[in-house]
């Protein structure tokens, strides 16, 4: 078996190694303001959830090469504010749009034509179209190397109505034709080829 020793090899070959190995990963969409106001969309997928009580989500963030934040970090840094957005894959291709290399302060929500809906906890737009839309409010960040890495806490949990039973609280994800990031340049994933297994009982073994 290869074995890297990850202290002897360059940052953009760590990057090339795990994220073609760490997959699929889903997409946070987020959407934010700067506290000018200013609109920002970006998806990132170094991104999960990490914990139910609080709830807890954790992004990493990567900063430009000269160290600066992008508007993503600096707007969630500076405001404490995001939505965190999920992607079906009618919405790929302006979520592709909006990872576009835009000189600072660009709206990329306008740029990508995005229809949009007002937030009731907080100050950035949710994605009218993302089947789930998580109000966030920035729990705790730290900055790591090149990335920014934070913790967003979930306020509000958005979610369309044909996705759930609203009596059982039953989500029909398949159907919401979540996409995934893979490998390399563009590649992404559907959720539609499972498994299932049953999680083991010490008692039935």
């Amino acid at each position: 078996m290869m074995e890297f020793d990850f202290s002897q090899v360059a940052g953009p070959d760590r990057y090339k190694l795990m994220a073609a190995s760490i997959t699929p990963r889903p997409i946070a969409w987020i959407t934010s303001l700067s506290p000018q106001g200013a609109r920002n969309a970006a998806p990132y997928s170094f991104f999960a959830m990490i914990s139910a009580e609080p709830p807890l989500l954790a992004i990493g963030l990567m900063r430009r090469p000269d160290g600066t934040y992008k508007d993503s970090a600096a707007n969630i840094l500076e405001t404490g504010e995001f939505v965190v957005n999920l992607v079906a894959e009618h919405d790929a291709q302006a979520m592709n749009l909006t990872c576009i290399d835009a000189p600072p302060g660009e709206d990329e929500i306008a740029l990508a034509g995005i229809e949009t809906a007002p937030s009731t906890a907080i100050a950035p737009p949710r994605i009218a179209t993302a089947p789930v839309s998580m109000e966030c409010r920035l729990y705790n960040s730290m900055d790591a190397g090149q990335s920014t890495i934070v913790l967003g806490e979930v306020l509000r949990f958005h979610i369309q109505d044909r996705f759930i039973d609203t009596q059982k609280l039953h989500v029909d994800t398949l159907a919401m034709g979540l996409i995934a990031r893979m490998h390399g340049a563009g590649w992404y994933t559907r959720s539609t080829d499972l498994l299932q297994m049953a999680r083991p009982s010490w008692a039935d073994r």
